[in-house]
């Protein structure tokens, strides 16, 4: 594998205005999550963005950023344009999307999602955390995943759901949004119109399944925090103090 790294970034969000630039101990954000990626060493790293103002952090603090489109309904979108502006002779067969609000996501995390990608049948992968917390079980902003244990903490997905499921006795698992994507699926994938069950959920990984890919699942410990409101931001603040060794 050659993987790619990207990380797609906007102003666009309503609860927390600017998130990407917001300070954490003197970093903008969007900078925590481009060093968490970059300390996965698993290849080149890049922001997708379409403001000037996020490119211009990314590039100040070292890192690569690239203009996209305006356009974008998603993340997938807009990871695909970076990829062809990025790498239009295909080196690259494997992209990596990190979500551009996750400042404490592990870098371990990161090489895990790329696991499953030594088996030429996944289409994509992403990541999974078993859920301990109750009301984590009902509340519908938590994303479980469903699906067949294939041993060593990889699952192949079934399902993924804002309900409490599957139904019975045993773990539920929390699905945490970052994907490790082949390139062909990815190029497959974006240009299919949204599917039924996607609509229907919000959960654009559904399209995949629905179109028949084969989605893989690493498990994790511990959900990385993504940030979405003051106190989320309050709380990565808290998490990535210089005290903790994780500043970056």
């Amino acid at each position: 594998m050659n993987p790619l790294v990207l990380i797609p970034a906007r102003l666009a969000s309503t609860r927390l205005p600017g998130k990407p630039l917001l300070d954490i101990h003197g970093l903008p954000m969007i900078v925590h999550v481009l060093r968490r990626a970059q300390e996965a060493d698993v290849g080149a790293v890049a922001v997708a963005t379409d403001t000037p103002a996020i490119a211009e952090a990314v590039r100040d603090h070292g890192g690569t950023a690239v203009m996209t489109g305006e356009h974008h309904a998603s993340g997938s979108d807009r990871i695909f344009e970076a990829l062809q502006r990025l790498d239009a002779d295909g080196r690259h067969d494997v992209l990596v999307n990190v979500q551009g609000d996750l400042p404490t996501i592990s870098a371990a995390a990161i090489c895990a999602s790329l696991v499953p990608m030594a088996e030429p049948e996944v289409a994509l992968s992403t990541l999974i955390a078993e859920i301990h917390e109750e009301a984590d079980r009902t509340a519908s902003q938590v994303v479980k995943f469903i699906g067949t244990a294939l041993g060593g903490g990889r699952h192949r997905a079934l399902y993924f759901t804002r309900a409490t499921a599957p139904w019975g006795e045993g773990p539920l698992w929390h699905h945490i949004g970052l994907y490790a994507w082949r390139r062909t699926a990815l190029s497959r994938f974006v240009a299919l119109p949204p599917s039924p069950l996607e609509q229907r959920e919000k959960l654009e990984q559904l399209r995949a399944l629905e179109a028949g890919m084969r989605i893989d699942a690493m498990e994790v410990n511990g959900v990385p925090l993504g940030v979405d409101t003051p106190a989320d931001l309050e709380k990565a603040r808290r998490m990535l103090a210089p005290q903790t060794g994780m500043s970056a």
